[in-house]
């Protein structure tokens, strides 16, 4: 009688297909492959939101805005004029004050504001060297002298006199830098031209614009 004999046999996956070694690292390299991409995809992504943020800070944040100087309201306090003459005398308080719309601080040096008849200087008062913070308003409180002294003859002042409505105008140029992120100075001149009209029979101002 024939002798029985044991044979081992590999076990089929279920599916009936084995997978070769070659095929697994296929798969692998696809894998790994899909991998990078997906990481491209990322710092893709990454860079793209980076240059908006950088595009939007630079129109906005980091945009230097040239700060402005304007007078504030006016009291007079004493308001004297004589047409025969012709000549006046005032003393008034007012405010000037340095607007910063810039996402810094502007430091500004100490300057001056003139006060002017007819282009010729009748009145000056020191503005110190100060700073405007972040998006705010410098107020500064001065209290102004003018009179006749320093003019000329005209002709034209005794008739305006006469009129009841004196008109002066004031000057202010402030050299300053703005500060942004603690790393950027950006020169900026903040300025101001306005006229004042008074109304001599009121002794009060009448109109006040500035640009």
């Amino acid at each position: 009688m024939a002798e029985k004999t044991d044979q081992a046999y590999p076990i089929a996956p279920a599916n009936g297909y084995t997978r070769s070694d070659g095929e697994s690292l296929v798969s692998e390299d696809e894998l790994k492959r899909k991998k990078r991409i997906k990481l491209f995809t990322y710092i893709g992504i990454f860079i793209v939101f980076q240059i908006i943020v950088m595009t939007v800070l630079g129109l906005t944040v980091m945009k230097v805005k040239t700060p402005k100087a304007r007078l504030g309201e006016i009291s007079v306090q004493t308001l004297n004029s004589v047409p025969t003459t012709p000549s006046f005398d005032a003393k008034f308080t007012t405010q000037i004050r340095i607007k910063n719309t810039n996402w810094g601080p502007y430091k500004f040096d100490a300057g001056s504001a003139t006060f002017l008849y007819q282009g010729v200087t009748i009145g000056q008062v020191a503005i110190p060297k100060s700073k405007a913070g972040m998006l705010s308003t410098k107020k500064i409180n001065v209290e102004v002298s003018v009179d006749t002294n320093a003019l000329p003859s005209s002709s034209t002042l005794g008739s305006e006199l006469n009129s009841g409505v004196l008109t002066l105008t004031s000057q202010v140029q402030l050299k300053g830098k703005v500060e942004l992120m603690l790393i950027m100075k950006k020169k900026k001149n903040a300025a101001m031209d306005c006229t004042i009209a008074f109304d001599l029979s009121s002794k009060t101002v009448k109109t006040l614009h500035c640009k």
